[in-house]
């Protein structure tokens, strides 16, 4: 497990944290359709806290894009980097996720978060964060909509409806709801930086074989738990 310390020039009010991203969004990539599904590795990251401690967990879980099995993990600990402001919450994570990333043994091909990418007020959630600090490919892959609009898509798995902004030029399409089984709850789907959104629906549905949620997320989910359980 590797030890995090907050980088001395990490933003520490709302103010920095805006013009960072800001600064970053820019550099997000929407035109490349990113790796094929069921090809290569596939990481999952995810984070639990400890509030009373100050304390962030996070985990890295690499999957065989094929057969989802495990492939290597790797965890890292450290302060809560920022405070609890909605649309800034990468910024509590972002230290903490970059050091489990940076353990792993092997290269993480296409990274899956457990929140937006896209799909955030700002448009540029963790996933796009992730994405743009490391270069690699990433999807975010979240529970609930955030503040954004979508009608019910069909209860057939697969079935997908659009994620919608209302915005000055009408409505934007931001991520989708995706049905992963039938006839539950959709997960909601958004482009973080170097893959299509058709593309992170796919590699979503890759993910889902037996459960609404990624194996990415619910392996990193169990991880980032146990690291956190043995501080």
């Amino acid at each position: 497990m590797t030890t995090v310390r907050t980088p001395a020039d990490w933003p520490v009010t709302e103010e920095e944290a805006r013009a960072v991203q800001d600064g970053l969004r820019a550099r997000v990539v929407l035109d490349e359709p990113g790796p094929p599904p069921g090809t290569g590795r596939v990481t999952g990251v995810d984070v639990a806290y400890d509030d009373e401690r100050d304390v962030v967990a996070a985990a890295a879980v690499v999957l065989d894009a094929a057969t989802l099995d495990v492939v290597a993990e790797a965890t890292a600990v450290g302060r809560v980097s920022f405070p609890y402001v909605p649309g800034l919450l990468a910024f509590r994570e972002i230290p903490t996720v970059l050091a489990a990333l940076d353990a792993l043994p092997c290269p993480p091909g296409l990274v899956v978060c457990d929140g937006y990418g896209l799909a955030h007020p700002r448009r540029f959630g963790l996933a796009s964060h992730l994405g743009v600090l490391t270069g690699l490919p990433a999807i975010g892959v979240a529970k609930n909509p955030f503040t954004f609009t979508h009608d019910e898509p069909d209860a057939l798995r697969g079935s997908t409806s659009p994620l919608l902004a209302e915005g000055g030029d009408g409505r934007e399409e931001v991520g989708r709801a995706l049905r992963t089984r039938h006839a539950v709850k959709p997960v909601f789907v958004s482009v973080g930086h170097r893959v299509s959104l058709d593309n992170a629906c796919a590699h979503t549905l890759a993910l889902t074989p037996a459960y609404r949620l990624p194996e990415t997320t619910r392996r990193a989910d169990a991880l980032c738990r146990r690291a956190l359980g043995a501080i």
